[in-house]
């Protein structure tokens, strides 16, 4: 691994990436003290910018105390003991059970060994940038959650691309970078199949996908399951009284259309588990107990918390899919 990275699309200024790599190697012991740093006149060649920027970063690091230079020879380290924080920029769709279970776990995996500082985009891609752009360049790491916001990749290649990681979706403009996620489309699929049994019972299945937050890979798992299995189907946006009929299994990712579906179930007297039946999505505790038990599809989002902060804290780069599981209870 190169002692120096200057990312020549970045918003940082490359002299702060000079420090930035320095300070990161002696953080990880790549660098000791009495290591001699790379020449001036080699990192001027090799990321073709000027000796002035180097010269730059340099004399920063020996105000700091961090480096000295022998006249003639070069730079060299003189001291590891100085502070490095380590600056995590966390950038989340919004806060709900599901997201503070797994942002709980990341800090409590970090453990202190950063600043961790959290915001929220609520799926609003003015906002988004907005945050992106004043973040770039302030921090060590940048932890992002892109949802389906159309646009969300072209903002997140503004930063520096060796320290984003994505979180919970991806999709393949982000392809390159680092992640924990969901694949919705396959998880969908799959846990559908391991339920078909229980899903044979019915007539009929109904997505309701408003759209506005919902990963869109879960629309094409479910019609992908169901048109190899010749499930009667249909995909709607919102839930309406003349879409309630005996014999229909509701796939629900909201938790409002569950209580409308429900609501309205119970105003016709139909059975839940029997006249009808619903797969929630995300498992809470109450789901566990309201009407004896909702049928969920969820991942494990303190696992999802805890499998990216270590990802970070060994510096690993990679994909990684999070398990996701069918959690069957009465309502099917």
């Amino acid at each position: 691994m190169k002692l120096i990275v200057v990312d020549t699309q970045s918003g940082i200024p490359k002299y702060k990436q000079i420090i930035q790599s320095i300070e990161i190697a002696i953080a990880e012991n790549r660098l000791q003290k009495g290591d001699k740093l790379p020449s001036v006149n080699k990192v001027s060649l090799e990321f073709s910018i000027s000796r002035d920027t180097v010269l730059l970063a340099y004399d920063e690091l020996k105000k700091r105390g961090i480096v000295f230079a022998i006249l003639g020879k070069g730079y060299y380290v003189k001291s590891v003991e100085f502070s490095f924080e380590q600056r995590y920029f966390v950038l989340f769709d919004e806060l709900n059970a599901f997201k503070e279970d797994l942002y709980t776990s990341f800090l409590e995996t970090i453990d202190n060994r950063a600043q961790v500082d959290i915001y929220f985009h609520h799926f609003n891609l003015v906002m988004f940038r907005k945050l992106i752009n004043e973040s770039n360049g302030n921090y060590s790491k940048y932890i992002i959650m892109p949802t389906n916001l159309k646009g969300a990749a072209s903002i997140i290649k503004t930063l520096p691309k060796s320290d984003v990681y994505i979180l919970d979706q991806t999709n393949e403009e982000l392809s390159d970078y680092p992640s924990v996620h969901q694949n919705f489309v396959k998880d969908m699929y799959s846990l559908l199949l391991e339920g078909k049994s229980k899903i044979d019972l019915y007539e009929q299945m109904i997505l309701i996908f408003p759209g506005q937050k919902e990963p869109l890979g879960m629309v094409e798992g479910f019609e992908k399951f169901c048109s190899d299995y010749h499930f009667l189907h249909q995909v709607i946006s919102h839930f309406e009284s003349h879409f309630m009929k005996k014999g229909t299994v509701f796939v629900i990712p909201n938790d409002r259309q569950l209580v409308e579906v429900i609501e309205y179930a119970k105003a016709q007297n139909f059975r839940l588990g029997l006249d009808y039946g619903i797969i929630s999505y995300n498992d809470t505790p109450l789901k566990k107990v309201v009407e004896n038990g909702i049928t969920t599809i969820s991942t494990d989002f303190k696992n999802m918390g805890k499998s990216l902060a270590e990802m970070i804290l060994t510096n690993q780069k990679f994909q990684l899919e999070n398990e996701c599981k069918l959690i069957v209870r009465k309502s099917l």
